[in-house]
């Protein structure tokens, strides 16, 4: 197989981790190993046992671990002695990203944004993005759709629809409200309907909000896919009734689902955008937040943190839109590459009673009609040397998120012990 490093870390005890770490975590309780190294899509335990990566750092890794084009430019970085810390002073750094970012990604588009850089995390970049709004329009409500995932924060965790995270604010979670996402009422209602006549009714208790919220694919809550034409007709209505838009791209951003953007397939220019995981490129932390011109309202300071100036996440991530970003030969290749897993999951759709497939791009989903399949099947693929996680509400769906640059060998791999892993749990 391709990019498998061969040198083996020193062996660590597991039980530091179950004796010291808190019980919050759990990655690590679904693959009980300990890793060492990672290169391209693979990644090797303290046992010398390799695994392909179907994961991908929940969408942070893009580009595959310590990618040697991104690798070579941060390690000349650091070792000229560049800033590593900045908060949000101009740097070198800085600028080349913004200048990477503005003549590669948003010039193209014909997109007009400033960049805000929040603090480096995409539950950041969301906490930003509702403070603006809601400063903007001077409301209060924020508008969510069903089985949304925007961050644990708690802004965040108040335009997130999963029961279990949102219990974990300890407190009433307020100044939203959830509408149905695309497809959740099994196109039984016309889409809007609900939201368009409760923004009509003054009996309704819905106060005019200050945005819109979306994700065009909804990665956490089970890979919904939201159409184009739906996305044009929020967009719309978000227009006519002087409500922002905020899409959430921070998983679905950076190429995921073909085009850099998620919402570029849909035509809509949305007011505020986020962004996050992959934009460092390397897995460094780093968030943007994209806001219409005329909406960059902030007070110097008004929103901050510490760790906004990530320098050696800036370095990656112009590198990262330098190499990747210049012509459209990597979005070709993941659209591809999306066609070669959708053959694959439709297969066992065909062959499996209850089994479905759904996704964009390179973020597809395997639907298991009994929950417990999935984490079944996660389970079997692990055993034989594949990473992949559930999501869904009931955790009913096995994601694929394989990084971008993965060969279609690797791929083909992968996709051979998930079809296999199917198959033994299904039997």
């Amino acid at each position: 197989m391709n990019d498998q490093p061969t040198d083996k870390k020193t062996s660590i005890d597991d039980s530091v981790f179950t004796q010291h770490e808190s019980e919050v975590r759990s990655y690590c309780r679904s693959w009980p190993t300990v890793f060492g190294q990672a290169r391209g899509s693979w990644l090797t335990d303290t046992s010398g046992d390799r695994y392909l990566d179907f994961f991908a750092g929940a969408g942070a890794l893009n580009y595959g671990h310590n990618n040697p084009v991104l690798k070579s430019a941060l390690l000349e970085y650091i070792e000229s002695d560049g800033i590593t810390h900045g908060l949000d002073m101009a740097t070198v750094a800085k600028g080349r990203l913004i200048e990477e970012f503005t003549s590669k990604i948003l010039a193209p588009r014909d997109l007009d944004y400033k960049i805000q850089f929040p603090g480096p995390t995409g539950t950041n970049a969301v906490e930003s993005a509702l403070k603006l709004a809601r400063k903007v329009t001077g409301r209060e409500s924020i508008v969510s759709f069903t089985n949304a995932f925007h961050g644990m924060t708690l802004g965040s965790l108040s335009v997130t629809g999963n029961s279990m995270k949102r219990a974990g604010a300890g407190i009433p979670l307020v100044h939203a409200t959830p509408m149905p996402f695309d497809n959740y009422l099994g196109g039984a209602v016309e889409d809007f309907s609900w939201f368009e006549r409760v923004l009509d009714d003054s009996g309704s208790g819905l106060n005019l909000p200050a945005a819109v919220i979306v994700e065009t694919v909804q990665g956490e809550g089970g890979v919904n896919v939201a159409r184009a034409e739906w996305l044009r007709a929020l967009s719309e209505l978000c227009r006519r009734r002087d409500i922002l838009l905020i899409v959430d791209d921070v998983q679905m951003g950076c190429g995921r689902t073909g085009e850099f953007f998620s919402f570029e397939e849909a035509g809509i220019k949305p007011d505020i955008v986020t962004l996050s995981k992959s934009i460092s490129g390397y897995g460094l932390p780093l968030a943007l937040v994209l806001i219409r011109r005329d909406l960059d309202v902030w007070s110097p300071g008004e929103h901050n943190g510490t760790f906004r100036g990530n320098n050696p996440a800036f370095v990656t991530a112009a590198r990262a839109i330098e190499h990747y970003w210049s012509d459209d030969s990597l979005s070709r290749d993941v659209h591809m590459k999306g066609r070669q897993i959708n053959e694959v999951l439709s297969t066992l759709a065909a062959r499996h009673e209850g089994v479905s497939t759904r996704g964009r791009g390179m973020a597809r989903g395997l639907v298991f009609a009994e929950p417990a399949d999935a984490g079944k099947v996660c389970a079997a693929a692990f055993g034989a040397g594949l990473l992949a996680e559930t999501s869904g509400p009931s955790d009913e769906v096995v994601k694929l998120l394989p990084p971008l640059t993965i060969s279609t060998e690797d791929l083909d791999h992968g996709l051979g012990i998930l079809a296999d892993a199917t198959e033994e749990v299904l039997a």
